[in-house]
C-alpha cells in the first residue's frame, strides 16, 4: 500500500457535526478499501511497518476440542 499524503488543497468549511460524521465517507468505500484503511491505522497506532507487520505470538493461545 502506498504511503498516504495529506492533500492540502482539499478543504471544505464544515460544522463540527458534519466534520465528525466519518461513517458516511467510509461507507462509500468497498470492504477491501476499508480493510486497507484499518490496517494502515493499526500500523500507525502500534508503530510497525505496514509492509512487515509483527507476527502473532501463538504461544499465548490454546485450543481444545469439545468431546461429546
Amino acid at each position: 500500500m502506498d504511503s498516504f499524503k495529506l492533500d492540502r488543497t482539499a478543504f471544505k468549511a464544515q460544522t463540527m457535526k458534519e466534520a465528525s460524521n466519518h461513517a458516511l465517507e467510509y461507507q462509500k468505500l468497498s470492504w477491501q478499501d476499508r480493510l486497507k484503511v484499518a490496517a494502515y491505522l493499526n500500523s500507525v497506532a502500534y508503530n510497525f511497518d505496514i509492509n512487515n507487520p509483527p507476527r502473532m505470538d501463538r504461544t499465548k493461545f490454546s485450543a481444545k476440542s469439545i468431546s461429546s
